[in-house]
């Protein structure tokens, strides 16, 4: 199996100039399906931190960067919405972010900001024993003990113990990011949730500063102020 990557075929999600050069480096099983992006490729093509694999395999090895709270070892570790990229040397620290038409970025946060990081609830079962398991939008399950999150709200979850330290529903009012679509990267409050009859997706209205938006429920995760990066 080959470990590159065309960029004329990465995900529209993937920071990385498609016509430069003709291969880039493929993700690894991982996080985040097929829009994971290589950590190596936020490491050289966006932050400019290493200039090879190499290099960033060097990086890795001494623990240099951490995931969500945890050291990675694998330079091709897909890396994606909303994880939190640190480097505790550096005293440096990210939000993976969407920006303008959805595609990634990393948005500088603080140290106490890192130390947690948001899901979106993409599924929601019973599991033996009793308990609820949440899948989250980069393949995480958790386990909680009541019943109040819905598919499509938001947790935040603490890099640490792994626990839950905030909840954000979906609904009216909520603010929300747009994460795919012409409206990639918008931030408003939703307005309007178009429950639509059938299979199709539902519809939502978003206004914004400079008006607002329409788009696919799937295309809008619920967050919160601090998450935006605008306090910052």
């Amino acid at each position: 199996m080959t470990k590159h990557q065309k960029r004329l075929s990465v995900p529209k999600s993937w920071p990385v100039e498609r016509k430069t050069e003709t291969f880039t480096v493929k993700a690894d099983a991982g996080p985040h399906g097929e829009d994971g992006v290589p950590l190596v490729v936020l490491l050289r093509d966006v932050l400019g931190y290493v200039d090879s694999r190499k290099e960033a395999r060097y990086a890795l090895s001494e623990d240099a960067i951490l995931i969500n709270g945890d050291a990675i070892n694998d330079e091709q570790r897909p890396i994606g919405m909303f994880d939190i990229v640190a480097f505790p040397g550096r005293g440096e620290y990210y939000r993976v972010f969407p920006d303008e038409g959805g595609r990634l970025a990393l948005t500088e946060i603080d140290e106490e900001s890192a130390q947690s990081r948001l899901g979106k609830i993409e599924g929601k079962q019973q599991v033996p024993g009793g308990d609820t398991q949440l899948t989250l939008h980069d393949g995480t399950n958790v386990l909680v003990d009541d019943d109040e999150y819905q598919a499509k709200d938001s947790i935040v979850i603490d890099n640490d113990d792994k626990s839950i330290v905030a909840h954000f529903p979906y609904e009216e009012g909520a603010l929300v990011t747009a994460v795919r679509g012409n409206h990639g990267g918008k931030i408003g409050e939703v307005d309007a949730i178009d429950v639509t009859p059938g299979s199709g997706s539902n519809r939502v209205g978003v206004s914004t500063d400079d008006g607002g938006f329409e788009t696919v429920e799937e295309y809008v995760v619920v967050i919160d102020e601090n998450f935006t990066g605008d306090d910052e």
